[in-house]
């Protein structure tokens, strides 16, 4: 009976610090993962709606620009790692948007971030943080007028 107590806490430190560890890194891993994710997409959408103004502004109809600007807003979008179909929306001044010269154009793009792994608890795609870009750019004042 004397040789139980005395043998004591040996081995216990390796356990515990393992254990402590694991609880620790999992969620700090789970943050950074998030974080990465969400910033990723803030400069994708940062970056299309600066490339969606300029396919736009500098398109010869709206349609064509609206086409340009959504590859634009995909290859964008896609060097940042998000795989997404996102159509970019215009406001123009002054209204509407014929892309006449000196006209104002503003380019919005916005997408959902999914969080991971909380899809598969909450339902997919009712969980995310929103992120939006925003540009503005000028149609050229030297732009000669459709015939």
């Amino acid at each position: 009976m004397r040789r139980r107590a005395l043998r004591g806490d040996e081995g216990n430190a390796m356990v515990e610090f393992v254990y402590l560890s694991l609880l620790l890194m999992i969620p700090l891993f789970y943050a950074l993962l998030a974080v990465f994710q969400i910033q990723g997409a803030a400069f994708g959408v940062t970056e299309a709606a600066r490339q969606a103004g300029r396919a736009f502004a500098r398109a010869d109809s709206p349609d064509a620009g609206i086409a340009r600007a959504t590859k634009a807003v995909e290859l964008a979008l896609r060097d940042q790692g998000v795989d997404a179909v996102v159509v970019p929306t215009f406001v123009c001044d002054p209204s509407p948007c014929d892309l006449s010269s000196g006209q104002r154009v503003e380019a919005r793009v916005s997408y959902t971030v999914s969080l991971p792994f909380v899809g598969s608890f909450f339902g997919e795609g009712r969980a995310g943080i929103p992120v939006t870009g925003t540009h503005v750019e000028y149609v050229d004042r030297f732009k000669e007028s459709a015939p």
